[in-house]
């Protein structure tokens, strides 16, 4: 009994070196935060790794779905990329992310751009985001803008 509790306890320091899993609501904060500097510097494409790089991504905006990665950063490049169009500066405020475990987060929170001209469209959004090997990613983003 003595050599197996000895046993145990030289165990002990091997455990405490093996990494915890980080804070599921501090990864995606920091992502979110990465996602709008990646905005406000005009680069669509970093904006969008912040998705999840797949056919199976689902965004909704008003009444309309886009289906995959693909379909999204192109709907993003349509109305805020193309000629006459301008993306703006993006700012993310009221956040509340609830972890729903170690690898999937659910959040809410509000958009803002502030436009060269003066126009600030605005909104909220939900989104529902997934840890993979290579990171948290949005899996789901349901927007909504202001009228």
């Amino acid at each position: 009994m003595r050599a197996l509790l000895l046993a145990a306890v030289s165990l002990i320091p091997l455990f405490s070196q093996i990494p915890q899993p980080a804070d599921p609501a501090a990864a995606v904060r920091r992502l979110l935060e990465q996602q709008q500097q990646a905005w406000n510097r005009h680069n669509l494409e970093g904006f969008m790794s912040g998705y999840w790089n797949s056919p199976d991504l689902t965004f909704f905006s008003g009444a309309q779905q886009t289906a995959g990665w693909q379909g999204a950063i192109d709907r993003y490049r349509k109305n805020y990329q193309q000629a006459g169009r301008e993306m703006g500066r993006l700012e993310f405020s009221d956040l509340k992310i609830e972890p729903l475990g170690n690898d999937a987060a659910f959040v809410r929170g509000a958009w803002h751009v502030t436009m060269s001209d003066g126009k600030t469209p605005h909104g909220l959004f939900t989104l529902i985001f997934r840890k993979f090997p290579d990171g948290w990613k949005i899996v789901h983003d349901h927007t909504s803008a202001a009228e």
